[in-house]
């Protein structure tokens, strides 16, 4: 048993007494911890409250069937893993099973020794990937879950970081480029914290008129200049006993930075036109796109509200500086807008795939989402391929091949091909291997040659 094995949840999820029994003595046995569901009902109600690394799933239960329960899985926890198990095995089950995003296929009866195979197969991914839970995070928000994904060593770093700073009342900073999700994260932060049962308010420090910032974050009182018909509460108001996001705040002026690091540092405010002082409880979150170390020394930002505000930095990389989570967030999306689109899009072709990989994403998490709901809008079939995709993509992958192909052996073609071929299948050997035209043994040569590894 290994050492790591406590960490593992599991889910086993079936009608058969027998089954959930059965199963749950063995992984208990060997270390595991689990937890187990009599329908898919109770399956997907498990898996929103906590999160599993592993659920073996029944394909035939009363009410979801288990491919319904799969895709659900799937979209509201894409890095968990799913493995099926069913007496009604066919070839056609299995491959749907797997277009969905099933981790693997068990016929019944199987023996013990196949749940272990399976689990330790799992154990050794979940090494050299981290944890389902190192993989995203929920955000419970008005019913609805949002997800913040990633599998990628920056984004798991993120998550620790999230996982420290949240329970605290620490001011923090997110930087990142736009598009990468920074309200997202803020709201992550907050939904995670003692503070959770209190408003989260954000403040679009670019669209908001100078001359009514103060008002919007302050409020105003009757009078207080003409239009001001009644008294207005504003953001720390209303926010009160929870957390206000300023949203890009490296575009406000000097003369409003002064004000709020006032609010901030003696937690009171004075509404517009009043007198008297409110003393207001609210935890500040900032996000800017802008280097504000750099806005500091140009001194266009304060240097005090700066160092106020960036008691806990966090970086949001961008969607290249992290490409291995492309896969993970396009099927996440796809899954989204499935749904929302009453589409049923099973995979992304791995052609696909790749030119997803290989575009760069100015517009980083936002503009994949975009192209993938556009994918998912105008497919044909019931896959998205290179055809589904916008232009710009098709044609910018065109102009680097061609100019890999004037510098580059033959070799370097091979591993660079090899390369998008994993990712394009979440690093699975076995589908690499036989979209390739080659054997597993031959595949895992080549990746040793090539000393081709995870980023």
């Amino acid at each position: 048993m290994s050492s790591a094995s406590g960490d593992i949840t599991i889910l086993v999820a079936d009608d058969d007494l027998s089954i959930r029994e059965g199963c749950e003595r063995i992984l208990r046995g060997e270390g595991y911890r689990v937890r187990t569901a009599v329908d898919g009902s109770q399956a997907l109600q498990a898996v929103k409250e906590e999160h599993f690394d592993l659920v073996l799933l029944d394909l035939k239960m009363p009410g979801m069937d288990g491919l319904q329960v799969l895709r659900e899985i799937k979209r509201q926890s894409p890095a968990t893993e799913v493995v099926m198990i069913t007496g009604f095995a066919t070839v056609e089950t299995a491959v749907e099973a797997m277009r969905l995003g099933a981790y693997d296929y068990i016929p019944k009866p199987f023996p013990p020794s196949e749940v272990r195979q399976v689990v330790a197969k799992l154990l050794q991914k979940r090494e050299l990937l981290g944890s389902a839970a190192d993989q995203e995070w929920k955000i419970e928000l008005d019913g609805r879950t949002d997800i913040i994904i990633g599998d990628s060593p920056r984004m798991r770093e993120v998550f620790r970081l999230i996982k420290k700073v949240a329970p605290t009342d620490s001011t923090v900073l997110i930087y990142g480029e736009s598009g990468t999700g920074k309200e997202l994260l803020a709201r992550a932060i907050h939904y995670n914290s003692l503070r959770r049962d209190k408003p989260f308010l954000t403040v679009d420090c670019g669209s908001l008129v100078e001359t009514l910032f103060e008002s919007e974050l302050f409020g105003h009182v009757k009078g207080a200049f003409t239009g001001a018909i009644e008294t207005k509460h504003g953001s720390f108001e209303l926010a009160n006993g929870g957390t206000v996001f300023f949203d890009e705040i490296g575009n406000i002026s000097l003369s409003m930075q002064a004000k709020i690091l006032r609010a901030i540092q003696e937690r009171e405010i004075r509404r517009v036109g009043g007198t008297a002082t409110i003393k207001v409880d609210v935890r500040v979150i900032a996000a800017t796109n802008r280097d504000l170390r750099r806005s500091v020394q140009e001194g266009t930002f304060r240097e005090d509200l700066y160092y106020r505000l960036s008691v806990i930095p966090i970086y949001l990389p961008s969607l290249r500086e992290r490409k291995e989570d492309i896969p993970l967030l396009a099927r996440h999306f796809l899954q989204k807008y499935n749904q929302r689109r009453k589409r049923d899009i099973r995979d992304i072709s791995p052609a696909a795939m790749q030119l997803l990989c290989n575009y760069q994403w100015p517009g980083n998490v936002r503009e994949l989402e975009n192209v993938i709901e556009r994918a998912v809008v105008i497919a044909d079939g019931d896959e998205i391929t290179p055809e589904s995709l916008p232009p710009h993509l098709r044609a910018e992958d065109k102009l680097a091949a061609s100019e890999a192909f004037a510098i580059r052996s033959l070799e370097q073609v091979e591993k660079e091909h090899i390369t998008r071929t994993l990712i394009a299948t979440g690093w699975n050997r076995s589908r690499a291997a036989q979209l390739l035209g080659i054997d597993r043994k031959t595949l895992y040569e080549k990746i040793r040659r090539y000393q081709i590894t995870k980023p």
